[in-house]
């Protein structure tokens, strides 16, 4: 309801408390969920005071009960015990302060938080937090690397002394959180955005020792799920034991089944890799002699070949031949030649045996008319009609006689 107020006329702050007062008394009783911080029980009061925290906020408040109401549960609730609570809102004028009547309280079990982590898990799993791909591959050598851990505590020292047992030159930055309790989720959601701030951390371990289910809530909490999802620099999840398994394991890019195991997985053992830059080397040298070995074998089988070993003896090879090939032409020609000879010879002679001069020589002789024609008939002449004949040794006339 508004009120109309101003500077000149101001409510007094009995007045706002009493109409405070007022508007929460119209509350009805709500049932709330959170974390006991502080247990107040004095021998002989009647009523209990108590402190509920909710374990993902810095946000906290008074709870009063009457002590029959709290005895019901005394056995099983503690500090540090999650609870429902059911209350009515009370508006303490005096001191303007809001608390919370409680009516009952039911201690919250382990079988019913499983139930919760599990829906929870189911949901993240769903937005895609869990997702290999999102998942960032750690370096090969961190030069720093940011431990958020409990003070003095087993795990830090299962780290440290691990990691630099490893690789001696490893370098940490750590913090020191409460790894547990209502304190535990601001704390380690604080100390891992710092560290993922850090531009000179490579990787982030997030390690405790093991414990309860209830001691390993913080560790499952959505708060903290979702702050290590949006790191840029890889986390490393090193909760409790190996059949721990709170949610940090499932959204951190590796998890380690305990604090030792994350030392081996984030930092490499200085033996191991003098052992494999040696292996290396020696096979490195183990190619090298082998390929020059290689090379050496066909060097020498190309130093073996005739051609390479008498680079002359395949020219004198073929010297030798064409001096045979010339020498058989040679051969060849002078045969056609004596053959040639032989058959002008014999053609010579056969025109010369054939010829008009050798018939001539034998005591013929040719008629021949004053035109060069040959008489071959004897009535191709006449009477008186001059003739010349020729013979072996010359020519004259004669004169046809008929």
């Amino acid at each position: 309801m508004a009120l109309n107020t101003s500077a000149e006329t101001p409510l007094p702050v009995g007045e706002v408390s009493r109409l405070i007062g007022g508007w929460i008394d119209r509350l009805g009783a709500v049932w709330v969920e959170g974390q006991i911080t502080q247990l107040s029980r004095r021998p002989g009061a009647g009523v209990v005071f108590l402190t509920l925290r909710d374990p993902s906020y810095d946000i906290s408040v008074s709870v009063t009960c009457f002590r029959q109401v709290f005895d019901d549960v005394a056995d099983v609730v503690s500090e540090g015990a999650r609870v429902v609570v059911l209350a009515k809102p009370e508006w303490y004028a005096p001191r303007g302060q809001l608390s919370l009547r409680a009516a009952e309280i039911r201690p919250v079990g382990v079988g019913e938080l499983l139930a919760r982590l599990e829906q929870l898990k189911k949901s993240l799993a769903a937005e895609g937090l869990f997702a290999p791909e999102r998942k960032k591959a750690l370096p090969f050598l961190p030069q720093l690397v940011g431990l958020v851990c409990g003070r003095a505590s087993a795990a830090e020292r299962d780290v440290l002394e691990n990691a630099r047992h490893r690789w001696p030159a490893v370098r940490f930055e750590v913090r020191n959180v409460a790894v547990q309790g209502v304190h535990a989720v601001p704390q380690v959601v604080q100390a891992v955005k710092e560290l993922d701030e850090n531009d000179d951390v490579d990787v982030i371990i997030v390690a405790r020792g093991g414990g309860s289910v209830e001691d390993l809530l913080p560790f499952s909490d959505e708060q903290l799920v979702r702050t290590v999802a949006a790191c840029r620099t890889p986390v490393v999840s090193a909760i409790g034991h190996e059949p721990d398994n709170p949610l940090l394991d499932h959204v951190a890019d590796v998890r380690a089944s305990t604090p030792t195991d994350a030392a081996k997985k984030v930092v490499p053992d200085v033996g191991e890799e003098y052992e494999r830059v040696r292996l290396l080397r020696d096979r490195a040298r183990r190619c090298v002699e082998g390929f020059i070995q290689r090379e050496e074998r066909g060097l020498a089988q190309a130093l073996a070949r005739p051609s390479i070993e008498d680079p002359h003896r395949m020219i004198d090879e073929r010297a030798d031949h064409v001096a045979a090939l010339v020498e058989r032409s040679r051969r060849t020609l002078g045969h056609l030649l004596d053959r040639a000879d032989s058959e002008l010879t014999h053609t010579h002679a056969r025109v010369v045996a054939l010829s008009p001069a050798a018939t001539l020589k034998r005591g013929y002789a040719v008629l021949q008319k004053a035109d060069g024609h040959v008489v071959r008939d004897p009535e191709e002449v006449t009477a008186d009609e001059v003739l010349r004949a020729r013979v072996s040794e010359g020519e004259f006339s004669v004169r046809v006689d008929v």
